[in-house]
């Protein structure tokens, strides 16, 4: 089993049949009697739609706008081949995150035929987590209307922004709650990582508070390793999932954050994101 399936089962597995809804929680007591569990497919499920985990292109894009660093992210996109089509929907979610992130972040500033690629590789990975035939239409029409410049950037940020809000519930419906977070923990992740990448080639640390600072989003993803997750990858694995988290967690609970702060939530980032 590679690391990134590791690391996907860690966080939370998808339901085998993408058709079928995703099983109910049984209670913490009756899986692990010896720990007391804390978080729950339910308590999952629940996270999924209140924390934002990833946030709409429209609102990053204002931010990165606000921040004057929305030119700087596609550049920091490393050239890196993603298998979307892989027969582990674990791994595929994950993955889909992360290009789903690229996608986003890149709307105004990624040549056509970048962006071109990275919505179609969307396209393929929520295709293959089960994703019904209307979002892989809307994005094709996408697609064919970037090709023909027939939309603005500015247009493809709303519509993309629309597209956003859809994207889970169609994922929920579809590939079952459990997938929800394998996709949001990639976007999460990669996000963080370009936004680091960016704040540190315009050297502008002021601009990391208002996009950085998610201390409760690192919360629900290190309370799962250490609970629900902890015995289902070996040891070395957790403990460098569960170290990056810790040192993500830390940082952004300051009430500031320095350049050398994002130097290190961009390194952190980045070791995780190796593992793919």
């Amino acid at each position: 089993m590679s690391k990134l399936s590791l690391i996907a089962l860690l966080l939370v597995g998808c339901a085998d049949d993408p058709g079928t809804p995703a099983p109910k929680a049984e209670p913490p007591g009756d899986r692990l009697p010896e720990k007391t569990i804390n978080v729950t497919p339910a308590d999952l499920k629940a996270n999924a739609e209140n924390v934002a985990l990833v946030p709409s292109p429209a609102e990053m894009q204002r931010a990165l706008d606000r921040a004057g660093i929305a030119t700087a992210l596609s550049g920091q996109i490393p050239d890196r081949v993603l298998k979307l089509d892989a027969e582990n929907k674990d791994v595929v979610a994950v993955r889909t995150g992360v290009v789903l992130a690229d996608a986003l972040l890149t709307v105004k500033d990624a040549p056509t035929p970048k962006l071109v690629e990275r919505i179609k590789l969307v396209r393929t990975g929520l295709t293959h987590m089960g994703a019904g035939t209307d979002i892989s239409t809307t994005l094709d029409e996408m697609v064919a209307r970037i090709e023909n410049n027939s939309v603005s950037r500015d247009d493809l940020v709303r519509e993309l922004d629309e597209l956003h809000g859809a994207i889970i519930p169609e994922i929920r419906f579809e590939a079952g709650d459990r997938c929800v977070p394998l996709l949001q923990a990639g976007s999460w992740l990669e996000g963080s990582h370009l936004v680091a990448a960016a704040v540190i080639a315009a050297s502008k640390p002021d601009a990391a508070n208002q996009l950085l600072r998610q201390p409760q989003v690192v919360d629900y993803f290190l309370k799962y390793v250490r609970t629900e997750g902890a015995d289902k990858a070996p040891s070395d694995v957790i403990k460098k999932l569960e170290t990056t988290l810790t040192t993500l967690g830390s940082i952004a609970s300051k009430s500031a954050l320095t350049l050398d702060d994002v130097k290190e939530v961009h390194s952190s980032t980045r070791s995780v994101l190796a593992m793919l």
